[in-house]
Formats: structure tokens, sequence, C-alpha cells
């Protein structure tokens, strides 16, 4: 039996299970299925909460990126810039509408090197997706001026990121739209697949709105083609009753990891990241924990005999996939990163006797303790 589960979500259902148990049998009773009242309701507060105009209920972040690419009429013979260090999905909707991935490195939070972004620019190039991962955001600044200097469309990744900020405002809010999972594992989870794209542009709404429901403007008029990409109403119904709790949780998982920090901080074989409060320009959710660890692959053996279940995201960088056919670009960052960093327990139902449980055993393994 795991100490510490890296995610626990028979626990966070059992805290929520009245309020959720009635949202689905309403909804069932109702027969409320396919974009629904609850979708509308859903849509209108994240978009507030993110601070943009309009929100769009799709079945993932994936669907919610490429929908925002075609709805932006990037397609065949262009060029997007974005990163290698980011789950695949990010890549791969640059490929499914026909563009051209450009890949540049990271930084050490992580984050796209925007000092690389200008000369990966070619007139080919119409649009850059930043990736916002573990719940850090990009530097949204000189990314958006850039952008707007070469008239480029910024599509935000910000699955990892609901409700961190840069400089006061909202990742996912920058750029002509921004991307969101609800994959159950996330800071915000359904209890299945969801997503949304927020944007303050109508004509680019209205777009994503048709895209996701077979390009239909009306229940009988067809204006494009389009895809199944709708969130179910059943979905949006549980996540309304979870959203209520994101401040809640994303205070805890800001204690949790200043609690990681100060027990980590002294070990000089990882580099834990920016502690809460550290970036007086960054608001930081912590949707992830990730160190960089000397011996990474053993410390992970180490915790599995520890009953601490822990996490390798990409060991093999993505631009090294064979499948994809992006061998060509060298993003040294990104591939030393891929043999260094390991995601530790973080959720906010994570108690500080597992916490300080999970610093112990990294402080055995590198005897320390």
């Amino acid at each position: 039996m795991k100490k510490v589960p890296f995610v626990n979500y028979p626990l966070q259902y059992k805290l929520l299970k009245k309020e959720t148990d009635l949202a689905i049998t309403r909804v069932l009773e109702t027969g409320n299925l396919i974009l629904r009242g609850d979708v509308e309701k859903f849509e209108n507060d994240m978009a507030k909460f993110l601070g943009a105009k309009y929100g769009i209920g799709v079945n993932s972040c994936t669907d919610a990126m490429m929908l925002s690419l075609m709805a932006a009429g990037i397609g065949k013979g262009d060029e997007v810039i974005t990163v290698s260090h980011t789950f695949f999905a990010t890549i791969e909707v640059i490929h499914h509408v026909g563009a051209k991935p450009v890949l540049i490195d990271v930084k050490e939070d992580f984050l796209m090197d925007e000092d690389q972004l200008e000369k990966a620019i070619t007139e080919k190039t119409k649009a850059i997706i930043p990736v916002h991962l573990n719940g850090r955001v990009c530097n949204m600044e000189k990314i958006m001026r850039i952008a707007r200097k070469h008239k480029l469309v910024v599509i935000e990744d910000a699955a990892q990121a609901l409700g961190a900020s840069f400089k006061g405002k909202k990742a996912g809010s920058f750029g002509l739209t921004g991307s969101y999972s609800f994959y159950p594992a996330k800071l915000l989870g359904a209890a299945g697949d969801g997503g949304l794209a927020v944007t303050s542009d109508k004509s680019i709404a209205e777009k994503l709105k048709m895209l996701r429901d077979h390009g239909r403007k009306t229940k009988t008029e067809i204006s494009c083609y389009g895809f199944t990409s709708r969130l179910d109403n059943l979905q949006a119904a549980i996540l309304n009753v979870r959203f209520k709790k994101i401040k809640n949780w994303i205070s805890r998982r800001r204690e949790i990891a200043d609690i990681y920090e100060k027990g980590l901080k002294n070990i000089l074989n990882i580099k834990t990241p920016p502690s809460p409060g550290s970036d007086k320009d960054r608001f930081d959710v912590y949707q992830n924990y990730v160190i960089k660890a000397e011996r990474r692959d053993d410390l992970y053996n180490f915790f599995k005999d520890k009953g601490v279940e822990t996490l390798i995201k990409d060991p093999i960088p993505n631009h090294w996939q064979k499948g994809i056919g992006l061998s060509n670009f060298k993003l040294p960052v990104s591939e030393r990163l891929a043999k260094e960093v390991i995601s530790l327990p973080m959720y906010p139902e994570l108690t500080n006797q597992q916490v300080s449980y999970v610093i112990n055993c990294i402080r055995d393994f590198y005897r320390l303790g």
C-alpha cells in the first residue's frame, strides 16, 4: 500500500461526495446532457475568474489549442513556435492543423526561453504557443512584445497554470486564446476529460463554438467543417461543485510548496522550484512540484520502495521521439532536464505528515537524515 500516493481521487470525491452526488443526480434526472446550463455557468464563471470575456467548453485542452489555431487561420505552410519540454499535445496540435512545429529551448524554470524566440521566427511563422508549466507563467510581457512586433498570434497552453498569474494577469488571458485542462489530476479536475478555451475576441469565440459542434451556427445552419468536441454537461456540473474550492486548493498547494522548500533547501543534490512569494512578478499555483535531482532514476526507485508514488513524466524529450520527425532540433536544456526532473506528490488533500515523509525519504536517500 502506498503511504503517499501521487494523486488521491477517492479522497477528493469523499470530501465533496454530498454536493457531487446531488449535481450528478440532478443532471441525470433532468436529462440535461449536452451543452446545457451547467456548461454555460462553468464557461461564464471561468471566463470571469480568468479575466477574459468568453469561455468555450470543449472535451480537452488538446482540442482547445487545436481549435484555437484553426479559428486563428493557422494551417498548411505555416510555422508555429513552441517548446519541446511540454506534454506532447502542445506539439501535436500544430501538426494536426497542417502547420510545422518549430521548437526552442526552455530556461531553468522549465518555461520558454523568450530570448530565443526572435531567431526562430521566419517569414512562415504565424503563431507562438508558450507553455505555462507546473503552475508557473512564462514571461508574457516579453513574449507579447515580440508577438506584436512580428504580428504573430499567441495561443497560450495554460493546462498546468489555472489561477497562476504574471504581473497580476492570469495565465491564458494574454494571447488571442488560452487553453485549460480539467484532466482528473489537474488542480481543477473533472471525473474524466474536459477542457476550456478563453478569449476576449468575440469573432474567435463564435468560431470556437462552431468548431466544437460540427461547424453549426444554429441547429440547422452549418457554417464550416467542425468536430465533436463539447464539454459534457455532467462534467461541467461536477466542475462547478469543485470550482467553489479552487482558491482554498491553490492556497493549500502553496502551503505544501513552502513545506517542501523549507525541508529540502539545504540538500545540494537537488534543486527545488521557486518558493511561494519569491518572485514578485509571479503567483505560482504549483500544479506540479518538480525538482531536479542527481541520480534521479535511483531516487525514483527508492521512493517506490518507501511507498511514495512519484512521476517521471518525459524521460525521452519530445523532439527525440522517433515517430514524429523533429530530431533536427538541438535543445540542450530540455535534453538535460529530461534526465533530472521528478515530480513529487502535490495535491491539497496531502497532510503535513505525508509531505514530511517525502522530505525525509529524500534526505535518507542522500544520507542527510
